[in-house]
């Protein structure tokens, strides 16, 4: 694809444009294929475009709205009331063709009942899943979902979340046969809540699946499973603690002396790869479109990050292959 059409809710987050416009400047500028919608309030976007010269800049589109959807608006309301804020708008262009991709670090739980209602859920998918990268101790990554988009789950929805892992691992990880394993308090089969287990059984069952059992919260990061699958609350619950740990290891100060500060330098390279910003960006799976959704406090290299995420799902066309994974599902599957 020789053109690239992101569209951008530039008031998103806790910070809006601030954060947002220096990530579209940056990605602007080392992605010379890329092409930008922005949309967000004329007030508070424009003086930030002007400052970074990309009220003309020919390959970015501005909109304005009147509304803006905030933190702490409910995601029924938002759906029903905030019809022209930069959420709906970046998603209405997804839907029309006019881009390919959102991103947006707005209210999650908004994002996720708009882009439902706008772009709709592949067939067999009963509701989107946020997926997102975990580095692994020996290189690579692992993908871990829900990570709160669902708070509950029942096991027919974390089957369906297993096969949109799969694919997202075959296509973004590169990995053939990804081993899916399901987040449990053990890894014993009498382990965990009613809906896990029963999941796990269906897992089982589905002969083309590479499904490994149970993993527990211990073993997330040292390449015991490419796929990770949860509830919305387990999942950002150890997506949180786990960026918690990381922002600590890489904010430690050792005592002054030459020594110390020799060892503070080689303990932020060697951690540099856990810093949490190289990770933004949630991809909101199993719709018909690619809608990433970046942390509400990321800084601009994080929401930066978040476009990036957007545009490597635009390349290997994920929402295709989970429709066609479950177009080609056998109906005794256990899927749902």
């Amino acid at each position: 694809m020789s053109q690239l059409t992101v569209a951008l809710d530039m008031m998103g987050g806790d910070f809006g444009p601030s954060i947002t416009v220096p990530a579209a400047a940056q990605a602007l500028s080392l992605l010379p294929d890329l092409h930008l919608l922005l949309f967000g309030l004329e007030a508070e976007l424009s003086p930030w475009l002007s400052r970074l010269k990309l009220d003309q800049h020919p390959r970015v589109q501005t909109c304005f709205c009147t509304q803006q959807v905030g933190n702490d608006h409910k995601a029924a309301y938002a759906l029903r009331h905030l019809t022209d804020s930069s959420m709906r708008h970046a998603l209405d262009a997804l839907a029309s063709g006019r881009a390919h991709a959102c991103v947006s670090a707005g209210n999650t739980g908004a994002l996720m009942v708009m882009a439902m209602k706008v772009l709709n859920t592949v067939s067999g998918v009963d509701r989107p899943a946020l997926i997102t990268r975990l580095p692994q101790g020996g290189g690579g990554y692992a993908l871990l979902l829900d990570v709160g988009a669902n708070i509950s789950c029942d096991a027919g929805q974390l089957v369906q979340f297993a096969l949109m892992g799969e694919q997202a691992a075959q296509r973004i990880l590169g990995i053939t046969a990804p081993r899916i394993a399901l987040l449990n308090v053990g890894v014993e089969a009498n382990k965990g809540n009613e809906a896990v287990r029963e999941a796990g059984h269906r897992l089982s069952q589905i002969a083309d699946l590479n499904y490994c059992g149970y993993i527990e919260g211990n073993e997330l990061f040292i390449g015991k499973a490419d796929v990770v699958v949860c509830d919305g609350f387990v999942g950002n619950v150890a997506l949180k603690t786990s960026e918690g740990v990381a922002r600590l290891l890489l904010g430690q100060r050792l005592k002054r002396g030459l020594l110390s500060k020799m060892l503070t330098f080689w303990l932020k390279k060697r951690l540099s790869h856990l810093n949490p910003d190289q990770y933004n960006g949630a991809s909101l799976i199993g719709l018909r479109a690619s809608v990433v959704k970046s942390h509400g406090s990321a800084g601009s290299p994080a929401f930066f990050n978040a476009i990036l995420q957007a545009i490597s799902e635009i390349e290997h066309d994920l929402p295709a292959s989970i429709a066609h994974r479950f177009d080609t599902a056998p109906q005794d599957s256990h899927v749902r």
